[in-house]
């Protein structure tokens, strides 16, 4: 497995125009979308009617070739087929993949494409009718072997993500640099309180964990150094551990910045290489990169390094348990384009393994859905107005589509109710029957 094709840093790199249709592509960048799949008729007509149906059912209206259809009455957002056919073959070789790719492609649009995703996501369950549900598997891949979370493998999914440019990430970000749901006192949200909001998410997570003067706290997936920092404030000791350089690099420079050089140590290294043991450890939306096989590692990891008595601090990005055994082997556009190796789990996945593998157990948790629906909005805002400078950094046009549709299908996950996120605080008690390695 290797990096992802995005240019890194290159204000040379050519750009494509903001003209919907794949021949505008760059086909070395982006081969997949630059090129349509080749698909047998009999896929492509399958796609079509699983789409028809699924469309058609759905309060959306599409507009096709100038025909408007929807169901009367029920009203709901538009999306636009620019070009019908790539669009039915996209989906008929890829599945859901095909349906990223195809907006990646401009051969589809909305003008609230947050509230077409939101309708999608409300209806997962029912997408696909009855009578072709034995198709189902044809239509979704499975991971790939190079995205399993092994210790290299983890470090080459990270890097994909979180490598991309220090740069682009503090164009959409406020000023802590902070890239997780953010806690407001009130919503709607308004931009001007983002960082507000993500430091009392923090602090919400370190008072859990109960972190104060003398406290040594590890930190799983040092982001860009804001929780470290805010702990060292409160006379903690703090070891931060990271797989991406370009964070573990810019968040070193935060810390000296804010004079705490010598109260935090900020690594490059996996959770399960870390030593040492700790009065606390905290981990925000760290464990949707662990992935299922490596669940179990996770949280015997948590226990290992924490002391008895002591708390461990997580924010997690959770879905239902029975979506989640349904999709967790499924191989999706996220994967391949955003997040490889992610899997979301579920709250009853945290609570079982913790129970049955580890002397870990829940004492509070806390749900912020609606919370990260807003992050992700003012995000996916100041993302768009930050268009030339976007381009500036070498990113393309594509790249942007995709950036685009990845945060409003994030969004709509969390407005949909489909995603949660929790923080979960769990103590360290001792004395648990183990019963195995569990199976998911």
């Amino acid at each position: 497995m290797t990096l992802s094709p995005y240019p890194h840093h290159n204000p040379s790199a050519a750009h494509s125009p903001d003209t919907a249709g794949a021949g505008t592509l760059d086909p070395v960048r982006w081969p997949d979308i630059a090129r349509l799949p080749r698909s047998s008729r009999a896929r492509t007509a399958i796609a079509e009617r699983i789409v028809r149906h699924a469309l058609g059912s759905l309060p959306l209206y599409v507009h096709i070739n100038g025909d408007v259809s929807g169901p009367i009455g029920l009203g709901g957002p538009r999306m636009t087929l620019h070009d019908p056919a790539a669009f039915h073959r996209r989906i008929g070789t890829r599945g859901l993949i095909g349906f990223g790719e195809s907006f990646m492609a401009g051969e589809w649009d909305a003008p609230d494409l947050v509230a077409v995703l939101t309708v999608l996501a409300a209806h997962a369950d029912q997408l696909v009718p009855a009578s072709l549900q034995h198709l189902r598997k044809a239509f979704t891949p499975r991971h790939p072997p190079a995205q399993r979370n092994t210790p290299e493998g983890s470090r080459e999914n990270i890097q994909h993500h979180y490598d991309l440019s220090n740069e682009l990430f503090a164009l959409f970000l406020d000023e802590t640099m902070t890239y997780s749901s953010a806690v407001f006192r009130a919503l709607p949200a308004e931009r001007a309180l983002l960082a507000d909001a993500q430091r009392r998410k923090i602090d919400l997570l370190l008072d859990a964990a109960e972190v104060g003067p003398g406290t040594r706290v590890l930190e799983i997936g040092t982001g860009w150094g804001e929780l470290a920092v805010r702990a060292a404030e409160r006379g903690a000791r703090v070891h931060s551990v990271t797989l991406s350089a370009e964070q573990r690099d810019l968040a070193r420079e935060r810390v000296r910045a804010a004079g705490h050089a010598d109260a935090v140590t900020i690594e490059l290294c996996d959770y399960r290489s870390v030593g040492g043991i700790f009065d606390a450890v905290v981990s925000v939306e760290m464990i949707e990169a662990v992935g299922v096989e490596f669940w179990p590692a996770y949280f015997k990891s948590l226990e290992r390094l924490v002391v008895p008595g002591g708390r461990v601090a997580l924010q997690a990005i959770t879905m239902a348990h029975d979506r989640m055994l349904a999709t967790k082997d499924t191989y999706t556009w996220v994967h391949k384009y955003i997040f490889p190796g992610g899997v979301i789990p579920s709250v009853e996945a945290i609570e079982t393994i913790s129970r049955d593998l580890t002397d870990l157990r829940p004492v509070r948790m806390d749900g912020y859905g609606a919370h990260y629906a807003e992050t992700l909005r003012l995000w996916r805002e100041r993302f768009a107005e930050r268009t030339p400078e976007v381009d500036a950094l070498g990113f393309d046009r594509t790249f942007r589509r995709m950036w685009t549709f990845y945060l409003a299908y994030s969004e709509a996950g969390f407005r949909s109710g489909y995603l949660d996120v929790r923080q979960i605080v769990l103590a360290r008690t001792g004395g648990a029957a183990r019963v195995g390695e569990g199976q998911w």
